[in-house]
């Protein structure tokens, strides 16, 4: 089972950018993607990237704000968040298996958190 560890999370005033990490323990061969949980709310998709295509989809709620991206060389998949707002105010986790909709597959890091300041 592939080991995955996300980074990058912290405190931020809206408007600002942060970017995240996710490092897999092996190369990934599916789509691997973005989700987050706010407090007393369900855990969101919010992007997914194909690993051995370009391939990506976003929420419409980060759609033209968050950038995903990957290394292959470095097993890492990137969120690039910019004109962050309140209520993207969150733990996100990275998950392999994603599916083209947005449906999560069955690996999971262990979070990062994301606190914006408005």
């Amino acid at each position: 089972q592939v080991q995955l560890v996300e980074s990058g999370g912290g405190l931020v005033q809206a408007g600002g950018s942060l970017r995240l990490s996710c490092e897999a323990s092996r190369r990934i061969f599916s789509n691997m993607g973005w989700f987050r949980q706010a407090p007393g709310k369900e855990r969101e998709f919010v992007a997914l990237i194909n690993w051995s295509g370009g391939f990506t989809y976003y929420a419409d709620s980060v759609k033209d704000r968050f950038t995903i991206s990957k290394d292959r060389t470095k097993n890492t998949v990137y969120l690039q968040m910019n004109s962050l707002k309140a209520e993207d105010t969150a733990v996100y986790h990275c998950n392999t298996g994603t599916t083209p909709t947005g449906v999560p597959g069955g690996n999971w890091g262990q979070g990062t958190q994301v606190t914006v300041s408005s």
